[in-house]
């Protein structure tokens, strides 16, 4: 008999002990409502980081960035480093180009976007672009 009460105890002290753990677990995984608007934000930027690494697949554009010294990869990792408002704006840029500059458009608008980083001390592509810093 004393061992059923023992082996009682015990149990509760066990079933109890797992009850408050998975209680604690549970408190810290709840979910938050996400918007419509940032859903699509968020697709957005997808798309237009792809279109932009689209138009990298373009030969003319791999030509004229090999000819200044600048390869494939860094502008893709320039692409995959834009922020969101960044992205928003080269894209704006491109929508205003005329049809026929949209190749030179593209090319001046990365050439753009590695100044700014170089001027910023996120990479040192250009040996003329000197650091804020």
């Amino acid at each position: 008999m004393e061992m059923i009460r023992t082996l009682r105890k015990s149990l509760s002290i066990l079933m109890t002990a797992l009850f408050l753990i998975t209680s604690l677990a549970s408190i810290q995984a709840q979910a938050g409502m996400i918007g419509t608007h940032e859903l699509i934000a968020e697709q957005q930027v997808q798309m237009d980081r792809q279109d932009l690494q689209a138009m990298l697949e373009d030969d003319q554009v791999r030509e004229r960035l090999q000819a200044m010294g600048v390869t494939a990869e860094q502008v893709e990792q320039r692409i995959n480093s834009l922020t969101p408002a960044e992205l928003a704006q080269f894209n704006a840029e491109l929508e205003k180009a005329p049809a026929g500059a949209g190749v030179v458009g593209v090319i001046v608008l990365f050439l753009l976007v590695f100044i700014v980083t170089d001027m910023l001390c996120a990479t040192n592509i250009y040996s003329f672009v000197n650091c804020v810093r």
